[in-house]
């Protein structure tokens, strides 16, 4: 068959914008439209660390929610979702958010051919007052606004703007039932907002999903692209590349991508996969530390957990019986002892002596 599809399916580094290549998140989407389609809407806080995946999720929950919705039972035109990423200037200012909101939603041809939804938004100035009364028409007409805002502590950064007023003013649109927020960020919102000495009750969400790792599935349909997302397409990697990937990158979407791209970029190049585990790793440690630990933890878990159970280990001839945990604890032990010893800052006989005692012997 023909396809359009470029050589390399995976995307490292960018947002997902082709439906093609996202891949899992089931779960995340179905807790998104539960909330969206219930009889009272609920906002949603989704938090990640950089490159989890925020954005992607976001941005495909709204090329795909007239779909999900309807599973739900809901009539797709009595929602309207729109994508904004508030990293850009068009977002420093309070009429400016207002601004680009309406933008967004005046992008949509629906909006564009109902004069009901389009007029409130065509006005002059945008400010709080007006914006509110437009979200309000919008409700009459039994239109919800969902706004999938990407980055949202880009707002949090700039109280004197985005001050306590601009947030009950949401929070009562939001109580309304008028307006439903989907707010992506790296810590929680409430966390922001003690930073900034905000109180709003706009802070006290009742929904928050945090976004972690893909499952395992998923993570096996991510390294199996384009295979898994269209129909009559070829995994790009082999079944053992695909493994690979895997054993490099967990579970971890970007990492994944990553390890993808760089293995079929081996194989273009004609380069083995010593060649892509360098490239993969340069890359890689571009994300934080804490997100990207797997080569120093490896070093890290034969010191603290693999050396002191294997010591421990030797309390079975001594003629204990313990499982790994106390294997663990007592080798802990004796691995610290061992290094007292060596520092001499403990004498060995007294360090033996110890021990005889705790073995009665």
């Amino acid at each position: 068959m023909t396809s359009s599809l470029p050589a390399c399916p995976f995307v490292a580094g960018s947002m997902i914008t082709d439906p093609q290549f996202f891949v899992g998140r089931t779960e995340e989407l179905d807790f998104i439209t539960s909330r969206m389609a219930a009889a009272q809407p609920t906002s949603i806080n989704v938090v990640g660390k950089h490159r989890i995946g925020k954005s992607s999720l976001l941005f495909y929950f709204f090329l795909t929610y007239e779909q999900r919705v309807q599973r739900y039972g809901k009539t797709p035109s009595n929602y309207m979702v729109i994508y904004l990423s508030l990293q850009g200037v068009q977002c420093r200012q309070e009429t400016s958010f207002y601004r680009a909101v309406a933008q967004e939603l005046l992008k949509r041809p629906s909006v564009q051919a109902n004069l009901a939804l389009a007029t409130p938004l065509n006005g002059g100035l945008l400010d709080r007052q007006t914006f509110s009364a437009a979200i309000d028409a919008w409700k009459s007409q039994n239109v919800l606004p969902v706004l999938c805002l990407d980055k949202f502590e880009e707002l949090l950064e700039n109280p004197k703007e985005f001050d306590n007023g601009f947030y009950d003013n949401l929070r009562s649109l939001m109580d309304r039932n008028a307006l439903m927020l989907v707010m992506a960020s790296h810590k929680r919102l409430d966390i922001y907002s003690r930073q900034h000495k905000l109180t709003s009750s706009f802070f006290n969400l009742g929904s928050v999903l945090a976004l972690g790792g893909l499952t395992e599935a998923e993570a096996m349909d991510l390294v199996r692209l384009p295979k898994t997302t269209v129909s009559g397409e070829e995994a790009a990697l082999r079944e053992e590349k695909q493994k690979l990937a895997i054993e490099w990158a967990g579970r971890h979407p970007y990492l994944l991508q990553l390890a993808g791209r760089c293995l079929w970029e081996a194989r273009q190049l004609d380069r083995d996969a010593d060649w892509a585990r360098k490239q993969f790793e340069q890359e890689a440690q571009r994300l934080p530390q804490n997100q990207f630990h797997h080569k120093w933890w490896h070093p890290l878990r034969w010191l603290v957990w693999d050396i002191p159970v294997r010591l421990g280990s030797l309390a079975k001839f001594i003629g204990g019986t313990v499982d790994e945990v106390k294997s663990w604890i007592t080798g802990l032990v004796i691995l610290t002892a061992m290094i007292l010893v060596v520092l001499r800052v403990v004498p060995w006989e007294r360090v033996k002596d110890v021990f005889q005692k705790a073995m009665g012997g």
